[in-house]
């Protein structure tokens, strides 16, 4: 999969190491024409429903090996690196809304990354491997009414009893949570510091005392189904831990880092296609003699936006590289999401200007990615808590030291 420079071109000694191959651009290939024939087709039904079968596209996309690209092949993945993952998120950006993206991206880079890296042989195959076929839906109980962002302040517990836990407690705005099979819980399984008291479990959904909530009717991203979870005396063997105990804050610090980086790539053709749906739009709408599209302010800011993709798009690929790497990119992978959340908020708001009345009703291309790009300066950290993380980075909060 090496390319061939142009001739007159000195070939770089790195060139080698770059992200993506011809493999890639095959994958590539495959998961467009998924998303074209699969996805697609029946998004608009599926936001009108708010939800959509997760079971039945999880297994096509399973059958097709793109569930596990880069988990372990004794457990049915690929065993590839993090940059076919990347490859895969950037391309579901075309999809045609975002909660399908969601969904898929929290399957394969959320709830299940810690579980193929820490967990336990007997965990990974009654977890992981159903997940990587799409005969299971995987969803992350992290967050809580009183703590999102705020990882450290969770209060659901996993009480010791003999060799079980025993959870107590509740998570909210979990995506996949209605038609989850299991979910990977954080919880405290100790009194001891807040990032040392906590573990992840691997809950079965149908264990007594699982609670689902109500699906919470959201402004955006309509077709990814998201409700609460109860946990009310669950009782779960301790072999169902990830890892040691004591170590959940740790091992989901390191899942942040591809959940982030996984909701930045898939924001760079999502706005994209809204970018190249404006400008047909902008070409035939006419106003005062002329078209849209010809005035001066609309076609440079179109070009501004997407040189702003663009410019993400190599930060995402330089954080995708360090990661393939071994280095620690939660600087980089922050920096990326914090941008996406930024650059999708200015795309969405900015391409719909010039939409005009249409773009005020929901029956454009525009309005669903202005509702759907609102939420990733919102979860898997907020904007701020992005910042947070750089300003300790670079020592200018109080206290911290670069």
């Amino acid at each position: 999969g090496s390319r061939q420079p142009p001739d007159g071109f000195v070939k770089r000694k790195e060139e080698a190491d770059m992200l993506f191959t011809p493999e890639h651009d095959e994958m590539r290939r495959t998961i467009r024409k998924f998303v074209e024939t699969e996805i697609n087709p029946f998004v608009d039904e599926w936001e009108e429903a708010g939800i959509f079968p997760a079971h039945q596209l999880f297994r096509k996309l399973g059958d097709l090996g793109l569930l596990g690209l880069n988990k372990p092949v004794e457990y049915g993945g690929q065993g590839l690196d993090y940059s076919w993952a990347l490859a895969m998120a950037e391309e579901l950006g075309a999809t045609h809304c975002g909660g399908v993206p969601m969904a898929i991206g929290v399957q394969t880079d959320m709830a299940t990354p810690a579980l193929a890296r820490f967990g336990s042989d007997e965990m990974k195959r009654e977890f992981l491997a159903p997940s990587i076929t799409g005969d299971y839906v995987a969803c992350i109980g992290v967050s809580e009414p009183g703590a999102g962002s705020d990882v450290a302040s969770i209060k659901t517990t996993a009480r010791s009893d003999g060799d079980d836990y025993v959870i107590n407690g509740g998570k909210m705005w979990i995506t996949n949570s209605t038609q989850a099979d299991w979910v990977c819980l954080l919880a405290n399984t100790g009194d001891g510091p807040a990032h040392r008291n906590k573990s992840l479990i691997c809950v079965p959904m149908n264990a007594k005392g699982v609670e689902r909530g109500k699906r919470i009717d959201k402004i955006g991203m309509r077709c990814s189904d998201t409700a609460p979870i109860h946990f009310t005396d669950v009782r779960v063997p301790k072999r169902n831990r990830i890892g040691e105990e004591g170590m959940g804050f740790t091992y989901q610090m390191i899942q942040f880092q591809e959940e982030r980086l996984w909701g930045a790539a898939a924001s760079l053709k999502a706005m994209e296609y809204i970018i190249d749906e404006t400008i047909a739009y902008t070409r035939q709408r006419k106003a005062f003699g002329k078209s849209i599209l010809d005035n001066q302010v609309v076609h440079f800011r179109l070009a501004e936006l997407q040189t702003e993709i663009e410019a993400l798009r190599a930060l995402v690929y330089q954080a995708g590289e360090g990661l393939v790497a071994g280095r620690d990119v939660t600087k980089l992978a922050s920096m990326a999401k914090l941008k996406a959340g930024r650059l999708q908020r200015l795309v969405g708001d900015g391409c719909m200007q010039y939409w005009g009345g249409m773009g005020y009703t929901n029956e454009t291309p525009v309005t669903r990615f202005y509702r759907d790009g609102r939420l990733t300066s919102i979860a898997g950290g907020a904007d701020e808590v992005m910042l947070s993380i750089l300003c300790k980075m670079m020592g200018t909060l109080p206290g911290s030291k670069a």
